[in-house]
């Protein structure tokens, strides 16, 4: 199973990007990571109504003008780096 999963959400008043965890005890320290980002406004960890999905997953909400492609290939690229250096320790 892979650590993550991300998806693009086109919603109405403003896109965001859903991340499911493998792991839903990493909620709260993948949440910290992410709000790191500059492009970032606010992450929140949700609960997932969705069939076929975990529990919970966290929905991360940009700032004005961002392009949201981009920001997937980022946050992507960083939580990749993540998982990697995690489980190395």
């Amino acid at each position: 199973m892979l650590p993550f999963r991300s998806e693009i959400r086109n919603s109405p008043t403003q896109p965001t990007i859903k991340i499911f965890l493998g792991d839903e005890s990493l909620d709260t320290r993948i949440k910290k990571h992410l709000e790191h980002f500059n492009e970032v406004d606010t992450v929140e960890i949700r609960k997932s109504v969705e069939r076929n999905r975990v529990g919970e997953h966290l929905t991360i909400f940009f700032k004005d003008n961002v392009d949201v492609c981009s920001m997937k290939k980022s946050i992507d690229s960083s939580l990749w780096w993540y998982f990697e250096e995690d489980l190395v320790e």
